[in-house]
């Protein structure tokens, strides 16, 4: 009976490798698949809270929230990492929601309409993040977040270009970019 656990003991040790841990910086392509980035510096909190801004008569909501061991499939690279996700509702002037994704139920690996951070820099003042766009990905691109003090960051969103036909994009869909296309927009603490 000892001999029999004793073996059990061996091949599960054999085959079971303990998750390997970098620290949140770390380029997820220099580590093996399944490695997990973690935020052991809390880099990110300082950035979790809800901020609000208005741009072109429109009131713009972000409700960032930090998530912990997220799973990210890229094809060729699988990892987990520590990120922010922001969710966010823009209102027009008469308080009409615009767009709200703080309520849409987005499946685990879907892109669009997602904003994940990538890293942190600048000593913890500045992050960058990914958006994954809205409806036929119109508007991915990167966001750049700065720290101005405790209760301000300012807002850089500089989306990317696509070319959209048929094939790609349903005729009637919504293909409109609602999040501020701006630089030094100021987001303020609530």
């Amino acid at each position: 009976m000892k001999k029999i656990l004793l073996l059990i003991i061996i091949i599960i040790t054999t085959f079971c490798k303990a998750q390997q841990e970098y620290p949140l910086r770390t380029d997820y392509t220099e580590t093996p698949n399944y490695s997990y980035l973690k935020d052991t510096n809390n880099e990110l909190s300082s950035f979790v809270g809800t901020y609000e801004a208005t741009y072109q008569d429109k009131k713009i909501t972000l409700f960032i929230n930090k998530l912990i061991h997220k799973f990210f499939d890229n094809s060729q690279y699988k990892h987990y990492k520590d990120v922010l996700s922001i969710r966010y509702i823009i209102k027009s002037s008469s308080g009409h929601i615009v767009q709200d994704t703080q309520g849409m139920n987005l499946p685990e690996q879907q892109l669009r309409h997602t904003i994940y951070s990538m890293w942190v820099e600048d000593n913890g003042n500045k992050l960058l993040l990914y958006y994954g766009g809205t409806n036929c990905g119109v508007g991915w691109g990167s966001i750049i977040l700065k720290k101005l003090n405790d209760t301000q960051m300012s807002w850089e969103y500089r989306p990317n270009d696509i070319i959209l036909d048929d094939s790609r994009c349903p005729v009637g869909t919504d293909i409109k970019i609602y999040l501020p296309e701006t630089k030094d927009l100021v987001f303020t603490k609530q």
